[in-house]
């Protein structure tokens, strides 16, 4: 029998290692010069061992079963059918269309799809039983799996307004869906709008379990899987971690409904920390956000073009995003190990620390009249808004850095002739029954600035 190479030493505790960092430090304080706070006041230390991780939650995280999934916005009909099908052709294993009006032929969209071999993911931007009652006849026909994004608490969040239907609420219009397309999957939570908006971790887990705890107690049925929207950022293990305690606490929530199916996590990257100066850069943020949520567990990963904010989709950004994710897939390994951060102790002990604080906001919201209250009386978005603002500070006094923004920046770089579409917050003054959460990117007000003095 081989010998066990670990037999030759001694183990070594946490005390001694701290011991040891201690004396090397040469009088510095151990706690000021090593341990940093997080935005979650979560005190990262410079080492982990097993007395860290007790591995209080169970999780199962396939990531070698994660889909690449293409983003298409529908306006010219036959030309999304042909990116759809080159799409898939060059990888794709999965499509979320983006539906802006009830008048297009879905029907037509989808006959020429394989559907029997991808998942295909809805996001409307209005509300209609009869369009939704279309696709579920399509589902049974084809034994096909399909996701409608309905969020229309995430409507309210993001807009300000619900969506504008002839039942008598949005809740009533989801009531009648989840009886009459029983084939679909129909609930869905935008919980990148929190991160988008500033939302720290805590913050991100919380809301979007909270969000869906309204749907919970307000649809009478639902017997299909809910789809969290994620965004993910550069805070790589922070990710990892995030995403695993989203599906710890959901089940856990969703257990006391007697809802056993496991939610569907799809994951893009974040547009906070994108910037229109020294645009390659995204295409390296990107990269380790999309392997975030490939550890994490997500179960599709739709990944952001480096130009998405100021250029129009076009084929080139689109390919070069969707070769990220088949580079990491087929060529890393990625596709070869289920569990990879089962046994990480910094991950196992960040994991436990984000579902354990994330519980205890979910916890208070409910006690304070449930998530839908707090949204109306304006707390969620104040709460979010400190959040933001924190960072921003931190982004403005170049804490917090952005390579080629507010980290050596390239002054020769002009970027007012390539601007096709408006990469800043829009104002549009309206009527809304609520004054909805604001996306904005960090490096915003500076590129602001850039751009004037071109």
């Amino acid at each position: 029998m081989a010998k066990n190479l670990f037999d030759d030493f001694s183990p070594v505790s946490a005390k001694l290692w701290k011991q040891k960092i201690q004396f090397e430090l040469k009088g510095a304080d151990y706690n000021e010069t090593l341990i940093w706070n997080s935005p979650e006041d979560i005190k990262v230390k410079p080492f982990y061992d097993k007395e860290d991780s007790t591995k209080k939650y169970a999780v199962s995280s396939k990531a070698s079963q994660f889909r690449i999934c293409q983003n298409i916005f529908v306006f010219d009909l036959d030309k999304s059918i042909e990116k759809a099908l080159d799409a898939i052709n060059r990888g794709a294993e999965s499509l979320r269309f983006t539906i802006p009006e009830e008048n297009i032929n879905v029907t037509k969209l989808l006959e020429k799809l394989p559907l029997e071999e991808i998942a295909v993911y809805f996001h409307f931007q209005f509300i209609s039983i009869d369009f939704v009652k279309k696709i579920d006849a399509i589902a049974k026909e084809k034994s096909a799996t399909i996701y409608c994004l309905l969020d229309p608490i995430g409507r309210l969040a993001k807009d300000g307004n619900w969506y504008s239907t002839q039942e008598k609420n949005n809740f009533e219009t989801l009531n009648i869906l989840t009886k009459e397309a029983p084939s679909l999957s129909l609930i869905s939570i935008n919980s990148g709008l929190y991160q988008n908006a500033g939302a720290n971790m805590v913050q991100q887990i919380a809301y979007s379990l909270a969000h869906a705890n309204e749907y919970f107690n307000r649809i009478n049925a639902i017997s299909k899987p809910i789809v969290f929207q994620i965004s993910v950022g550069t805070n790589y293990f922070f990710e990892i971690a995030k995403l695993r305690a989203f599906r710890i606490l959901f089940k856990k929530i969703a257990h006391e409904y007697d809802h056993n199916l496991d939610c569907q996590i799809l994951v893009t990257p974040s547009k906070r920390n994108k910037t229109i100066y020294d645009y390659n850069v995204n295409m390296l943020r990107t990269t380790t956000e999309c392997m975030s949520a490939i550890l994490g567990g997500a179960d599709a990963i739709a990944n952001l073009p480096y130009d998405a904010l100021y250029h129009k989709d076009n084929e080139f950004g689109d390919r070069i995003a969707r070769n990220q994710l088949l580079i990491l897939k087929n060529e890393s390994y990625f596709d070869k190990v289920d569990n990879p951060a089962d046994g990480s102790y910094y991950i196992e002990s960040l994991t436990s620390q984000l579902a354990e604080k994330a519980l205890l906001l979910f916890k208070d919201i409910e006690a304070k009249g449930g998530f839908l209250k707090q949204l109306n009386d304006g707390i969620i978005k104040r709460k979010i808004q400190e959040s933001a603002d924190a960072e921003q500070v931190l982004f403005d006094s170049g804490k917090e850095t952005l390579l080629g923004t507010n980290k050596y920046p390239n002054k020769n770089d002009k970027m007012k002739q390539d601007l096709e579409l408006f990469p800043f917050v829009k104002i549009k003054p309206r009527k809304t029954l609520i004054t909805p959460i604001i996306e904005k990117r960090l490096a915003e007000k500076l590129e602001q600035e850039r751009l004037a003095n071109e």
